[in-house]
């Protein structure tokens, strides 16, 4: 375990829209790779450098089985650096850098790239009345 000070070297975020609004079309993945472009560029650190990902993403669905890896990848980083996504609801984006911070403490990485990401305007919704048939449009 090191004993060296754990610092983050840089840290982006995309603009907030309103639901269904100009973000609308793009993926919550898409959002976060722009994010992390960005914030590598302005750090300086290169895809390369980056030892692994953890992201936080509360609704998946239609976003693949793992958002991170998609997410990795669409930001540039190499495919040999693993990504895993995590859930834990509000504490998502904060888990994730908890959780980059112990990585990198314990000597299993020196480089994490971690956050969240998230789309309202993608997430699947549906009504129970209307699964169960009893919604009718006139």
């Amino acid at each position: 375990m090191t004993s060296e000070k754990i610092v983050s070297a840089g840290a982006v975020r995309t603009p907030v829209g309103v639901f269904n609004g100009s973000l609308k079309d793009i993926s919550a993945v898409d959002l976060g790779a722009a994010a992390i472009r960005s914030a590598l560029e302005r750090s300086s650190i290169k895809p390369g450098q980056v030892d692994e990902v953890i992201m936080g993403n509360v609704l998946q669905a239609g976003l693949d089985q793992n958002p991170a890896r998609i997410f990795a990848i669409r930001a540039g980083l190499p495919e040999t650096v693993p990504a895993m996504t995590i859930n834990k609801i509000c504490g998502t984006g904060l888990k994730a850098v908890h959780l980059a911070a112990q990585a990198i403490q314990s000597g299993d990485a020196d480089v994490v790239v971690a956050g969240g990401m998230e789309s309202m305007s993608q997430a699947p919704t549906y009504s129970k009345a209307d699964v169960q048939g009893l919604v009718w449009v006139t």
